[in-house]
C-alpha cells in the first residue's frame, strides 16, 4: 500500500498503474527505506499475474556460494547432507520474482543472471535438465546501476535487460508533507488507532530529515508507542536526534510570539520545505495565495527584536529575519 497524496506519490502511484498492465522488467532505484518492495508488490498486485506467486530475494544478504542455488535451487545429492530444493526462479513461476539490491551482484552472478534472463530457462546446480520459467522480473537497487555501469562494477548488457522500464521512489524528505498520513497509517497497522500524536511532535517529525526514510519513520512510531507512558506521543517520546532538533527550533526563535508571528514563522518553514515553490507551499498548507504573501511579509517586515517595523524606522544595518523557523504549527 502506497500512502500519501503529494504530488510526487500520485506520480508514482500513476507509473506503477501503467506499468504493472505490462510484463517488462521493470528497474526500481530509490534510497534504502524508501518503499522500493512495496512499489514491487504493489506492481504484482495490479498485475494479470496477482494470483501468481510473490517471491522476494535480497542479493545482498547471500554469501557468493550459496546465491546460484538459491537463485536456480539445487539438485538432490549434490553434496553430502544437501537436499533438493526449487530456486527463486522456479517458485516464482507464474507470477512476480522480486530482486532487491541487485546491484550487489558478484560478476559471476550477473553473469549467469542475463543468461536466464535472455532465455527464461535455468539448470539447477548440479542438474543437467533445464526447467522452462514464466517469471516476470521486478529487481530494485539503493546504489545507482548507470553509475555502476560507468565505474566497471555492473554488466551494461545486464542492465538493459533490466531497466526496460525504470520507476524512481522519491526520499521521504521530498515528499514530507504524507509524514501525517504515514503516522496514521503506521499507527492502524501497529493496532495503536487509539494513540494521539501531538502537534508539536508532528511538527517535529516533519522537520527531520529522515536518511532511513519511510522505514525509519515506522521504527520511530513504534519506538514512542513503546516508550510513551500515555495514551499520547509527544516531542519527548520521540528519539534524541529529533526532539533536540525540534526544541533548537523553539529556543532559537526570539522577539514576537504572536500567533500571527508563529504562523508567519512556520508559513517561512514550508516554503523552504517545498524548495521556494508558492505554489506547492499554498497547496501543502491549504490557503491562497494572497495568504501566503502576506505571512511572508509579516516576516519580511519584522526586526530583530520580534515587532513589526513601524513608518520612518530603519532597519539595522546587517539585521536579518530571526533564526531558524520555528516547528510549532500554527
Amino acid at each position: 500500500m502506497l500512502v500519501g497524496d503529494s504530488e510526487v506519490m500520485q506520480e508514482l502511484r500513476s507509473q506503477v498503474a501503467r506499468v504493472a498492465r505490462t510484463s517488462f522488467t521493470v528497474l526500481i532505484e530509490g534510497e534504502s527505506g524508501s518503499g522500493k518492495e512495496l512499489v514491487a508488490r504493489e506492481i504484482h498486485t495490479r498485475s494479470p499475474r496477482a494470483d501468481g506467486p510473490f517471491v522476494a530475494l535480497n542479493c545482498a544478504a547471500l554469501v557468493e556460494s550459496l546465491l546460484e542455488a538459491e537463485l536456480f535451487g539445487i539438485e538432490e545429492r549434490t553434496a553430502t547432507g544437501v537436499r533438493g530444493r526449487r530456486g527463486k526462479f522456479e517458485q516464482a513461476h507464474g507470477g512476480t520474482l522480486f530482486l532487491d539490491e541487485v546491484g550487489d551482484l558478484s560478476a559471476t552472478a550477473q553473469a549467469k543472471l542475463l543468461r536466464v534472463l535472455q532465455d527464461m530457462a535455468v539448470e539447477r546446480v548440479g542438474g543437467h535438465v533445464t526447467h522452462v520459467v514464466d517469471v516476470r522480473v521486478v529487481a530494485a537497487t539503493n546504489r545507482g546501476l548507470w553509475t555502476l555501469v560507468n565505474s566497471g562494477g555492473f554488466r551494461a548488457d545486464l542492465y538493459y535487460r533490466l531497466s526496460g522500464v525504470d520507476i524512481l521512489v522519491p526520499p521521504l524528505r521530498d515528499h514530507r508533507e504524507d509524514i501525517p498520513a504515514l503516522i496514521e497509517h503506521f499507527l492502524r497497522r501497529l493496532d495503536a488507532g487509539h494513540v494521539r500524536v501531538t502537534p508539536a511532535a508532528v511538527d517535529a517529525l516533519l522537520a527531520y530529515d529522515w536518511p532511513g526514510n519511510v522505514r525509519q519513520l515506522g521504527r520511530v512510531i513504534e519506538r514512542a508507542i513503546a516508550l510513551s507512558t500515555t495514551d499520547v506521543i509527544d516531542v519527548r517520546d520521540l528519539p534524541a536526534v529529533i526532539a533536540r532538533r525540534a526544541m533548537e527550533g523553539v529556543h532559537d526563535v526570539a522577539g514576537d510570539q504572536s500567533l500571527r508571528a508563529w504562523t508567519s514563522r512556520y508559513v517561512r518553514q514550508v516554503l523552504a520545505r517545498c524548495d521556494g515553490n508558492k505554489r506547492r507551499a499554498c497547496e501543502v498548507l491549504d490557503i491562497s495565495y494572497h495568504t501566503l504573501r502576506a505571512y511572508l511579509e509579516f516576516g519580511r517586515t519584522s526586526t530583530s527584536t520580534g515587532r513589526p517595523q513601524q513608518k520612518g524606522e530603519d532597519r539595522p544595518a546587517g539585521a536579518g529575519h530571526g533564526g531558524p523557523a520555528a516547528v510549532a504549527r500554527p
